[in-house]
């Protein structure tokens, strides 16, 4: 199986190659059935016949006539040349030859006939008699072909293969070109981008998986439009609650039970919190103009942000060039990794930017746990709370979701992975060739 091809275009083409060989090989055994062994026998019948006869003239003959009557005949067949200087000593003959030598032998057995080979003057059998003791050799070339197949039928198989392995290529590229946009599609959509609708031409088959890719498209995007349009409709309508216990707690403030004040003040900045990310993941970062600018001083801004509320960061820049962006969602992207880090880890917290051949980069790394045993893919999908994985921090488990679509929707990826030491890499990968 490690010979077969690994694609489906070099398979189907291997088949086809396979059966047009086999065909050719099933003429060659119909010809040789149907044509050259009938001409074989009908051949040696007449040798026999002629062997018989020259067989009775020479005995009809007085013995001093027999050697000029066989000398004369020997020079007509073979243009002066002497029968005792083209027989060939035995050797291997050809698998025709060989064939044609066994039927005649098989006729000539018990007529006192001797039979040999030519190797010169065209080829061909010879037949030695013996009459009255005395030998005489008659040559009888020309009447065996010289090959099984003549050139051309060669050519003309080799011609009718070419043709048909020439139709099946154009086949299979037709067949070929659907699959791949399929591919193709399908990729940019695991990637969380947009493909373009399939063309529904070509053969039923075809067209069917184009239109059944269509369908599969159009409803992912509806259900990612109606689930995005259903979480902002329900944060902003939680806004209003939170706006009004905000204003009761102001008005708690000035009383007598300052520690409940404070509690609820907290946990309206949770919830204020948890709804921002509700809205964080609902929201498109391709509905923000792209624009033209660097990961340095994205990354120096946010650390100078976070500083400015008692989180410092260790800032590490290496990516000068510019890269095309939405300045706006790979804040928000950034912004969720740092907190996941402040939250789910332990400082320091180092805030990294580089670039490689083909990517550009922003990474943060923590000194906690790391993954904690857990596939940074389960990390990633979107209400994954991080207390089993990452110590027990309350959450609504978007972040590292929302970071990653971000991402996505950029062209590039998030990677989690862990430290030689101890803490949780968090890499967003962008595409230079989008700079």
């Amino acid at each position: 199986m490690r010979l077969l091809p690994h694609s489906l275009f070099g398979r189907s083409l291997l088949l086809i190659a396979l059966l047009i060989l086999l065909g050719q090989l099933g003429s060659a055994l119909l010809v040789r059935r149907l044509i050259v062994e009938p001409r074989l026998e009908l051949i040696a019948t007449g040798a026999v016949r002629n062997a018989t006869a020259l067989r009775a003239s020479l005995s009809s003959l007085p013995p001093v006539q027999r050697e000029a009557f066989v000398a004369q005949f020997n020079r007509q067949v073979l243009g002066g040349r002497n029968v005792a200087d083209d027989i060939a000593p035995p050797a291997p003959l050809l698998p025709l030859e060989r064939d044609f030598a066994r039927r005649l032998a098989a006729r000539l057995a018990g007529d006192g006939l001797e039979l040999r080979w030519l190797r010169k003057a065209g080829g061909g059998p010879v037949l030695r008699l013996r009459l009255e003791g005395e030998a005489l050799w008659l040559a009888l070339p020309g009447i065996l072909p010289e090959r099984l197949f003549t050139g051309t039928w060669l050519l003309a198989s080799l011609g009718a293969g070419l043709l048909a392995l020439a139709g099946a290529l154009v086949i299979q590229r037709r067949l070929n070109r659907p699959l791949a946009r399929v591919v193709q599609a399908a990729e940019c959509l695991g990637r969380g981008g947009e493909p373009e609708p399939l063309a529904e031409d070509g053969p039923e088959e075809t067209a069917s998986l184009s239109r059944s890719f269509n369908r599969l498209r159009d409803s992912l995007a509806r259900n990612e439009r109606e689930r995005a349009l259903m979480l902002a409709g329900l944060s902003h309508d939680l806004r209003t609650p939170l706006a009004k216990l905000s204003l009761g707690v102001e008005i708690l403030a000035g009383r007598d039970e300052p520690e409940v004040a404070a509690s609820l003040r907290r946990s309206i900045a949770e919830m204020d919190a948890l709804v921002g990310q509700f809205l964080d993941f609902a929201r498109d970062s391709r509905e923000e103009p792209a624009v033209v600018g660097e990961l340095d001083v994205l990354a120096r801004e946010v650390a100078a942000a976070y500083a400015d509320h008692g989180q410092p960061l260790q800032l590490e820049l290496g990516a000068p060039l510019p890269v095309r962006m939405h300045p706006a969602a790979l804040r928000r992207a950034l912004t969720n990794l740092l907190e996941n880090a402040w939250r789910h880890g332990r400082p320091p917290v180092r805030l990294r930017s580089g670039m490689d051949s083909d990517s550009a980069w922003l990474e943060v790394i923590d000194s906690g746990a790391g993954l904690g045993g857990v596939s940074g893919d389960e990390l990633k999908q979107a209400f994954r709370r991080g207390e089993n994985a990452r110590g027990g921090a309350p959450g609504a488990g978007l972040g590292l979701a929302i970071a990653e679509r971000i991402a996505r929707e950029h062209g590039g990826s998030l990677e989690l992975s862990e430290q030689p030491g101890p803490g949780l890499r968090a890499r967003i990968n962008l595409p230079l060739r989008n700079g």
